[in-house]
């Protein structure tokens, strides 16, 4: 029972996964410092506020709602989400891409006239039925071949 669950831990994903959260935990808490600390109170003085959104609420029937950490939080997911697409996803779009070997064209497809499946248009046999189909119209590629 343990040595199933030592290998699933050991899995190199599992692995990766558990090192992918706490780095993004991590860098998620620096950027909600970053937030609060300057972006904010940038806001805060482009809006005329005071510059601290954390600390703004408001009252309803005696209920206060603290809208300032739910902007505070809202601006943290916007630059976390701008980060991680610009300066993880995009890059390595444009690696993969790059690495990518380009596929190599399809050979051209016709119909086998004895079981209508589809086999390359130089085909002298069909792969699914066997029947010959060197000699028969449609199938120029095969004329050439014996001729």
């Amino acid at each position: 029972m343990f040595k199933g669950f030592r290998s699933f831990l050991l899995r190199g994903n599992v692995v990766d996964l558990a090192v992918g959260i706490v780095i993004g935990a991590a860098f998620t808490a620096v950027v909600t410092g970053f937030v609060t600390a300057f972006l904010t109170p940038l806001i805060g003085v482009a809006a005329g506020a005071v510059g601290d959104f954390s600390k703004q609420s408001f009252t309803v029937a005696g209920t206060t709602f603290p809208y300032g950490a739910f902007l505070n939080a809202l601006i943290s997911f916007a630059l976390v989400s701008a980060v991680i697409y610009f300066a993880v996803v995009v890059p390595v779009g444009r690696l993969q891409a790059r690495l990518e070997k380009p596929k190599a064209a399809e050979p051209a497809k016709v119909d086998c006239p004895q079981c209508l499946s589809r086999i390359p248009a130089a085909a002298v046999r069909c792969a699914f039925c066997t029947a010959e189909v060197a000699e028969l119209p449609g199938f120029p590629a095969q004329a050439m071949q014996r001729g």
